[in-house]
C-alpha cells in the first residue's frame, strides 16, 4: 500500500524574505516617488528632477541595506547569546534543564508523564535543538538572517525605485507630478495585494492600505515642493 506524504507551505515559512522584500519596494516607490514630485512641484527642470531621483534610488538602497543589516543582526546576536547561555545551562544544569523542558510540554496540553517522556527523548536526540525551538522560540524558519534581508531591501527598494524613475524620463516636465503618482499608485495597489496574497492576507486591504499611505506621502512631500518652490 502507498503513503501518500502530506506536504504543505505554509505562509510562516516566507516571513523573513517577504518582510524585507516589500518594505523595500514599497519604501523604493513610496520615497522616491514623494522625492521626484516634491522636486518638480517646487519648480525645478527635467534634469534637476531626474537627478533627485536617480540619486534618491541610490542612496535609499544603500540605506535600507545598511539598516536591514544592523536591525536584524543585532536580533541574530540576541538569538545566539540565548543560545550560548541555554547550552551552558544544559552542561552545569541538566536536570533542570530537562524539568523545564518537561513544564513547557505540559503548559502545552501533554499530562505530566508523557511531557517527561517527550522531553527524555528530544534531550536525547538534540538537547540544545529542543531547548532553542521549544524554550526560546527560535527555528529554522524565523532565525535573523542578516545579509538575506540586507541585499533583499536593497534589490526590491531599487526595482520599486525604478518605477517613478522612468516614468519621469519618458513625460514632459509638465506632466511629471501627475504622471508619477499616478504611475505609483498602480504600483502600490499591484505591490500591496500581491505582498498580501504571499503572505496569505486579503488582497484588496493589502492594496488599500499601501495606497492610503502612499497617497499621504506624496501629498505632504508636493505640498513641501510648492511651498518651498514660492519661497525660493
Amino acid at each position: 500500500m502507498s503513503i501518500s506524504r502530506h506536504d504543505e507551505e505554509h505562509f510562516v515559512h516566507r516571513i523573513g524574505w517577504l518582510r524585507a522584500a516589500v518594505m523595500g519596494a514599497n519604501d523604493g516607490l513610496v520615497s522616491t516617488a514623494s522625492l521626484i514630485i516634491g522636486v518638480a512641484t517646487a519648480g525645478s527642470g527635467h534634469p534637476e528632477i531626474l537627478i533627485a531621483g536617480f540619486a534618491g534610488l541610490v542612496a535609499g538602497a544603500m540605506s535600507m541595506a545598511a539598516g536591514e543589516y544592523v536591525s536584524v543582526s543585532s536580533q541574530s546576536d540576541a538569538e545566539q547569546a540565548d543560545i550560548a547561555r541555554e547550552a551552558k545551562e544544559l552542561v552545569e544544569a541538566p536536570e533542570a534543564e530537562l524539568e523545564e523542558l518537561a513544564r513547557i510540554y505540559v503548559e502545552r496540553g501533554l499530562d505530566e508523564d508523557l511531557a517527561r517522556q517527550v522531553a527524555i527523548q528530544l534531550t536525547e536526540k538534540d538537547a540544545l535543538g529542543a531547548h532553542v525551538r521549544d524554550e526560546l522560540g527560535i527555528s529554522d524558519m524565523v532565525a535573523a538572517r542578516p545579509l538575506q534581508a540586507a541585499v533583499v531591501s536593497a534589490v526590491t527598494f531599487a526595482i520599486g525605485a525604478g518605477a517613478p524613475l522612468i516614468v519621469a524620463v519618458l513625460v514632459p516636465v509638465s506632466q511629471v507630478p501627475i504622471a508619477v503618482g499616478l504611475a505609483t499608485l498602480v504600483a502600490l495597489a499591484t505591490l500591496g495585494g500581491l505582498g498580501a496574497s504571499v503572505g496569505g492576507a486579503g488582497i484588496v486591504k493589502g492594496a488599500l492600505r499601501v495606497i492610503f499611505w502612499g497617497t499621504l506621502a506624496m501629498v505632504a512631500t508636493a505640498a513641501a515642493g510648492l511651498i518651498f518652490g514660492v519661497a525660493l
